[in-house]
């Protein structure tokens, strides 16, 4: 019987046909993850040292390095792009759907202040009399960020839309 604990993967691959992850496979997809990523920092000529963990159900590669050498790629924007050209890559390796998160630079904490500044404007328009707020589009991610902060402040959550446009609405509740 294998003791590796189960975690559940509730992306866009769940549902009826639950997909599922064991910390032996995330750490997999971390490591394929930190080698397309070293491949492509060596083609960029950027220094930069990789660290993995599994948290979360999710496999996490941050690249870190001493100076800014960093700067050009930490933009949320390229981020994003980059983290989603390595979910790729690791999906074409493993045959697996892959949520692995990436952090250039500490971009996830700038990030999570900006989500959280996002969230505090939005419940002062609540605040003022608004019945609810909505913030623009985000990833499964980020909206997981959201939901959080938000029930921290005492305020509900509720995810809306389709793919791209899914977004969050707040309220009293």
């Amino acid at each position: 019987m294998n003791s590796t604990p189960e975690i559940v993967n509730d992306g866009p691959l769940a549902g009826s046909d639950r997909v599922s992850a064991t910390v032996a496979q995330l750490e997999e997809e971390g490591d394929i993850a930190a080698d397309y990523l070293e491949g492509l920092l060596d083609i960029a000529d950027i220094d930069g040292d990789l660290e993995m963990d599994v948290r979360q159900g999710r496999a996490y590669v941050s690249v870190e390095a001493d100076d800014d050498a960093l700067r050009l790629i930490s933009d949320p924007d390229t981020v994003q792009a980059l983290q989603e050209l390595t979910r790729l890559a690791v999906q074409s390796k493993t045959g697996r759907f892959s949520r692995v998160i990436l952090d250039v630079g500490g971009s996830r904490d700038a990030r999570q202040q900006e989500l959280e500044d996002l969230v505090s404007r939005a419940v002062a328009r609540i605040e003022e009399g608004a019945t609810q707020a909505s913030l623009p589009a985000m990833s499964s991610y980020e909206r997981k960020l959201v939901h959080d902060i938000v029930a921290d402040r005492g305020f509900v959550s509720e995810s809306y839309g389709e793919g791209a446009d899914r977004h969050t609405v707040i309220s009293r509740g």
